[in-house]
């Protein structure tokens, strides 16, 4: 009897090793996936230069219209700016992250990755561009128009965790245009409701960076990671 109970039990850890080991395997293969497309989509966009400069143009003329328009600007208006700037700066950038790719192309991709690591790929990529951008626009507009937070790295940790929640969106709705035949009234029309909540939690959380008597609400906080983290999930759940 002890010796088909030691038995039973060397069969249930060997048992649980092989599916620990094979879930192992499964997500260094999909890591390295993630990685090499994500290496893809670097190459090309440092070969395809004129995109990225492109960004870079409207990002800069964009602020110094401002600067030459605006004397002063208040708290909230340079705040409300920044934002409105950074989510036409997503949109530019992310909005073409699947316009590149052909059927034949996305068939390819297709016979050699999952469609949720190719999906994983487009927001690894996605979120770290459009935080070279939003960490550009929030360089610029100190330069042209002041600094009027209390604390910059506060708000600088905000517009990171902005710059990947606008990122994440954007390229969950490139994704249902593409499949769409490009459709951009599909983005723009699905964009608005899901884009406002976060433009308006967003804001909420900044405005603790230009007033020293606010903290800023971890309740906010964990409210928007955890939009984050849903549009995460549908992203890899829906897209095909």
């Amino acid at each position: 009897m002890l010796f088909f109970l030691q038995d039973r039990t060397l069969r249930i850890v060997a048992y649980q090793l092989q599916i620990i080991i094979f879930v192992a395997n499964f997500l260094i293969k999909a890591i390295n996936q993630i990685f090499t497309l994500f290496k893809k989509d670097m190459l090309l966009e440092v070969r395809q230069q004129y995109s990225f400069y492109g960004i870079l143009l409207y990002i800069g003329a964009t602020i110094f219209v401002l600067y030459m328009a605006l004397e002063e600007t208040e708290n909230s208006t340079w705040n409300g700016l920044f934002w409105v700037i950074q989510l036409f700066v997503c949109i530019n950038a992310v909005a073409k992250s699947f316009l590149q790719e052909s059927k034949g192309r996305m068939l390819y991709y297709y016979s050699i990755c999952s469609p949720a690591v190719f999906m994983l790929a487009k927001l690894l990529f996605n979120s770290l561009l459009i935080l070279v951008m939003s960490l550009v626009s929030f360089l610029l507009f100190i330069l042209f128009l002041g600094n009027p937070t209390t604390n910059i790295l506060e708000f600088a940790g905000i517009v990171v965790l902005g710059a990947w929640s606008l990122s994440l969106v954007f390229t969950f709705l490139a994704a249902i245009a593409a499949k769409a035949h490009q459709n951009a009234a599909i983005m723009a029309v699905m964009g608005f409701p899901i884009i406002i909540p976060q433009l308006l939690l967003l804001m909420r959380i900044s405005k603790a960076a230009f007033a020293p008597m606010l903290t800023i609400p971890v309740s906010t906080i964990l409210l928007l990671l955890a939009l984050d983290g849903l549009i995460i999930l549908l992203s890899v759940v829906l897209f095909p």
